[in-house]
Protein backbone atom coordinates (compact mmCIF):
# COMPACT_ATOMS: atom_id res chain seq x y z
CA UNK A 1 0.00 0.00 0.00
CA UNK A 2 2.05 2.93 -1.12
CA UNK A 3 -0.76 5.95 0.03
CA UNK A 4 -3.10 6.75 3.11
CA UNK A 5 -6.15 6.10 0.80
CA UNK A 6 -5.29 2.96 -0.17
CA UNK A 7 -4.58 2.01 3.59
CA UNK A 8 -8.03 3.04 4.33
CA UNK A 9 -9.65 1.06 1.82
CA UNK A 10 -7.81 -1.82 2.49
CA UNK A 11 -9.20 -1.60 6.25
CA UNK A 12 -12.34 -0.92 4.99
CA UNK A 13 -12.74 -4.10 3.38
CA UNK A 14 -10.89 -5.88 6.43
CA UNK A 15 -12.95 -4.40 8.37
CA UNK A 16 -16.16 -6.06 7.34
CA UNK A 17 -15.61 -9.38 6.52
CA UNK A 18 -16.73 -12.44 7.89
CA UNK A 19 -15.21 -13.10 11.56
CA UNK A 20 -12.97 -10.30 11.44
CA UNK A 21 -12.37 -9.29 15.15
CA UNK A 22 -9.64 -6.59 14.72
CA UNK A 23 -7.71 -5.17 12.28
CA UNK A 24 -4.32 -2.96 12.23
CA UNK A 25 -1.65 -1.63 10.05
CA UNK A 26 1.73 -3.59 10.81
CA UNK A 27 5.19 -3.76 9.66
CA UNK A 28 8.54 -1.31 9.54
CA UNK A 29 6.59 1.25 6.54
CA UNK A 30 2.36 0.50 8.16
CA UNK A 31 1.94 -1.15 4.57
CA UNK A 32 0.40 -4.94 5.56
CA UNK A 33 -2.70 -5.54 7.46
CA UNK A 34 -2.47 -7.87 10.34
CA UNK A 35 -6.16 -9.33 10.78
CA UNK A 36 -7.56 -10.99 13.79
CA UNK A 37 -10.74 -12.99 13.80
CA UNK A 38 -12.67 -16.22 14.19
CA UNK A 39 -12.98 -17.87 10.96
CA UNK A 40 -12.09 -15.69 8.77
CA UNK A 41 -11.53 -16.88 4.86
CA UNK A 42 -8.20 -15.70 4.01
CA UNK A 43 -8.84 -16.19 0.40
CA UNK A 44 -12.26 -14.91 0.24
CA UNK A 45 -10.16 -11.90 2.28
CA UNK A 46 -7.31 -11.61 -0.14
CA UNK A 47 -9.96 -11.60 -3.26
CA UNK A 48 -12.29 -8.76 -2.00
CA UNK A 49 -8.99 -6.79 -1.52
CA UNK A 50 -7.77 -7.41 -4.84
CA UNK A 51 -11.20 -6.41 -6.06
CA UNK A 52 -10.48 -2.68 -4.17
CA UNK A 53 -6.53 -2.43 -4.46
CA UNK A 54 -5.57 -4.73 -7.54
CA UNK A 55 -3.01 -5.97 -5.19
CA UNK A 56 -2.69 -8.00 -2.24
CA UNK A 57 -1.17 -11.42 -1.16
CA UNK A 58 -0.99 -13.69 1.61
CA UNK A 59 2.34 -13.63 3.57
CA UNK A 60 1.18 -15.63 7.11
CA UNK A 61 -2.04 -17.65 8.15
CA UNK A 62 -1.54 -18.67 11.60
CA UNK A 63 -3.94 -19.93 14.08
CA UNK A 64 -3.19 -18.08 17.37
CA UNK A 65 -3.47 -20.09 20.93
CA UNK A 66 -4.41 -18.31 23.61
CA UNK A 67 -3.70 -19.10 26.84
CA UNK A 68 -5.90 -19.96 29.27
CA UNK A 69 -7.30 -17.25 31.69
CA UNK A 70 -7.61 -18.11 35.59
CA UNK A 71 -11.07 -19.23 36.54
CA UNK A 72 -12.05 -16.90 39.68
CA UNK A 73 -13.53 -18.91 42.08
CA UNK A 74 -16.76 -18.85 42.52
CA UNK A 75 -18.76 -16.29 45.06
CA UNK A 76 -20.66 -17.16 47.77
CA UNK A 77 -23.82 -16.12 47.34
CA UNK A 78 -25.08 -13.03 49.02
CA UNK A 79 -26.70 -13.50 52.33
CA UNK A 80 -30.46 -12.75 51.74
CA UNK A 81 -32.65 -10.93 54.16
CA UNK A 82 -36.13 -11.75 55.21
CA UNK A 83 -38.15 -10.12 56.86
CA UNK A 84 -41.34 -11.25 58.51
CA UNK A 85 -43.93 -8.73 59.57
CA UNK A 86 -46.78 -10.06 61.58
CA UNK A 87 -49.73 -10.31 59.62
CA UNK A 88 -52.49 -7.43 60.82
CA UNK A 89 -55.30 -8.48 62.98
CA UNK A 90 -58.96 -7.26 62.27
CA UNK A 91 -61.28 -7.30 65.02
CA UNK A 92 -64.91 -7.11 64.67
CA UNK A 93 -67.14 -6.46 67.28
CA UNK A 94 -71.08 -6.71 67.56
CA UNK A 95 -73.03 -4.21 68.91
CA UNK A 96 -76.68 -5.11 69.41
CA UNK A 97 -78.82 -2.02 68.27
CA UNK A 98 -79.87 -0.23 71.32
CA UNK A 99 -83.54 0.77 70.17
CA UNK A 100 -85.34 -1.49 68.80
CA UNK A 101 -87.36 -0.97 65.86
CA UNK A 102 -91.06 -0.05 65.78
CA UNK A 103 -92.67 -2.42 63.54
CA UNK A 104 -92.99 -5.87 65.25
CA UNK A 105 -94.38 -7.74 62.03
CA UNK A 106 -91.44 -9.27 60.96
Amino acid sequence: MHCSKCRKKALKVAAVAYGVTSVALHGPEKDKLMILGDGVDAACLTEALRKKLCQSSIEIVEEVKDTPKPVDPPKPPSPQIIICQPQPFEYYRVVPDPTPAPCTIM
